[in-house]
C-alpha cells in the first residue's frame, strides 16, 4: 500500500481516523507476538522502576512524571504495567507476562522485527501530511504547526467491544488541542506537568471501532479517542507508533519525548 485512494483519504480527513483491514498477515502478527513473549521473558525491572501506565492526569503525574524511568525511555525498551499488579513492596501479584500494559518507547528502532514492520514499504505513505481515558495524541506529541503527527495502531489480535477496541469522536480533530503534557525544568518533581485541561466529553459522541487481527487504524494526532477496560478473558495486543511530517515541522522542545544523540528520530523514507 503506497498511498490511500481518494475516498479513503477523504474519510480520514473528515473523521480523523481510518481503518484498513488486512494490513498485516496472520504470520506477521504471530511473529511480533512471539518476539514480545521473548522480550517479556527476559524482563528485569528493578522494584523502584515498576511504573503503572496511565493517561489519567493525576495518575500520570504521580507515576510517570515523577520517575526518570519513564522520562528517559524514548531511546530504550522499557516496561510499563497495568494497575493493581504489584503489592505494596512492588512484587508481582500476577504472572509477569500478564502484567504488561505497554512496552516503550524504542521498539521501532532497537528491535529488528519491530523495526522491519515500522520501516516496511506498507507503512511508507508520503501522501499523508488497560482502559485508556479519552485523549489526543498531540497532547503528548506536540508540533508546530499542528496536524503533523499520525498514529499507526496495528491489531495483533482481534480488538472487539468486549476486549477493549478503540473508540473515536469522529471529526474531533478539527478543534485544536485541549491540554499538553510538558517537561518541567530540570530537577523539578514531578518531571512533567499539564497545560490546560481535558474537557468533560459526552460519551454518546464516541463510536466503537472493532477490528480484526492485522488491521491498521490510522489516527490523526488531534482526534479524541479512548479504549474501555478489557473485561473479557481474551487479551488485546497491539503495536502502535507515530509518524511526523518532517518538512516545515517543529517538534516542541518541551515535549516529554525528545530525540537523543544515540537515537535521533529516524526518517521513514528519504
Amino acid at each position: 500500500m503506497a498511498c490511500l485512494i481518494p475516498s479513503q483519504l477523504q474519510k480520514f480527513q473528515e473523521d480523523g481516523f481510518l481503518v484498513l483491514e488486512g494490513f498485516l498477515s496472520a504470520d506477521e502478527c504471530e511473529a511480533m507476538q512471539r518476539r514480545i513473549d521473548e522480550i517479556v521473558a527476559k524482563m528485569d525491572v528493578p522494584l523502584h522502576c515498576r511504573t503503572e501506565f496511565s493517561t489519567q492526569e493525576e495518575e500520570q503525574l504521580r507515576a510517570q512524571g515523577s520517575t526518570d524511568y519513564f522520562l528517559s525511555s524514548g531511546d530504550k525498551i522499557r516496561f510499563f504495567f497495568e494497575k493493581g499488579v504489584f503489592d505494596k513492596q512492588g512484587n508481582f501479584l500476577v504472572p509477569p507476562e500478564k502484567s504488561i500494559n505497554k512496552i516503550g518507547h524504542a521498539l521501532h528502532a532497537l528491535d529488528p522485527i519491530f523495526r522491519c514492520v515500522t520501516h516496511s514499504h506498507k507503512v511508507q505513505q508520503p501522501h499523508f501530511g488497560g482502559e485508556v481515558a479519552p485523549h489526543q495524541d498531540a497532547s503528548f506529541l506536540y508540533t508546530e504547526p499542528l496536524g503533523r503527527v499520525l498514529g499507526l495502531w496495528i491489531a495483533l489480535e482481534d480488538a472487539m467491544l468486549e476486549n477493549g477496541c478503540l473508540w473515536f469522536i469522529p471529526g474531533s480533530h478539527t478543534g485544536g488541542v485541549s491540554r499538553r503534557m510538558v517537561r518541567t525544568p530540570a530537577g523539578s518533581v514531578p518531571g512533567t506537568s499539564f497545560l490546560g485541561s481535558e474537557p468533560i466529553r459526552d460519551n454518546s459522541l464516541f463510536v466503537p471501532t472493532p477490528v480484526l487481527r492485522g488491521a491498521l487504524v490510522l489516527i490523526h494526532g488531534e482526534v479524541v479517542h479512548k479504549s474501555e477496560q478489557n473485561l473479557s478473558d481474551r487479551s488485546r495486543q497491539a503495536y502502535t507508533f507515530h509518524l511526523m511530517e518532517a518538512a516545515g515541522t517543529i517538534w516542541s522542545p518541551d515535549n516529554w519525548l525528545q530525540p537523543t544523540p544515540e537515537l535521533p528520530f529516524p526518517p521513514l523514507y528519504t
